[in-house]
């Protein structure tokens, strides 16, 4: 059963909160469990759809998570955040079912280029035809990363959308952090030579 006690230094008072809610969920707590969905299921359908794409699976998908956070609550022990725990079972979901359809390839990711991952866009002074060739760019940024292996694509999502920390990423994606860097760099390159006609412009 999970303890506050056990949790490492450095945990937030929301991760705290989370450890709390966890060992009452571990004991059958229902309303500590309808409290952590509650919390925490943006993330969850966050992460799920900018990975498969605003459809109906995505709800049953997130649900399925929960439903593992409610059956594994006993064995849960927190050595990292509730959060990475969480979307490690997302992960896992989200890459069975990517590899249950392998062969879509039309994934909505409604996705923005930021700064930091990929300078390609300056929203000053749009003029109407720079707004449709935003939304043309937007179109095929989402193609493109619909596109990346499943694991660079989930270190895109973990990093543009949720904003985790190569750290954080690791520990989701089980790996190391050099090992998250080169996951990043080589989808970041994938993405700069899909779209060298917008960067080159």
């Amino acid at each position: 059963m999970s303890r506050p006690d056990q949790t490492p230094a450095g945990y937030s008072d929301a991760d705290l909160a989370d450890v709390r809610l966890m060992a009452l969920v571990s004991r059958g707590d229902l309303a500590s469990f309808e409290a952590l969905v509650e919390k925490h299921q943006a993330l969850v359908a966050g992460t799920v759809g900018h990975m498969l794409g605003n459809n109906s699976e995505v709800e049953d998908i997130a649900q399925q998570v929960f439903v593992r956070v409610w059956k594994s609550a006993s064995r849960y022990v927190p050595r990292a955040k509730f959060t990475t725990w969480l979307l490690k079972i997302t992960r896992n979901l989200v890459f069975n079912e990517l590899r249950r359809r392998k062969r879509h390839a039309t994934i909505p990711l409604q996705l923005e280029a930021d700064g930091e991952e990929m300078q390609i866009k300056d929203e000053r002074g749009q003029t109407p035809d720079a707004s449709l060739l935003e939304g043309e760019l937007q179109s095929t940024i989402e193609s493109a990363i619909a596109e990346l292996p499943e694991t660079q694509r989930m270190a895109v999502v973990l990093r543009r959308y949720q904003e985790l920390s190569y750290e954080e990423i690791a520990q989701v994606l089980e790996q190391s952090v050099p090992a998250v860097k080169s996951l990043l760099f080589r989808a970041r390159t994938e993405l700069r030579h899909r779209l060298r006609a917008y960067l080159a412009g």
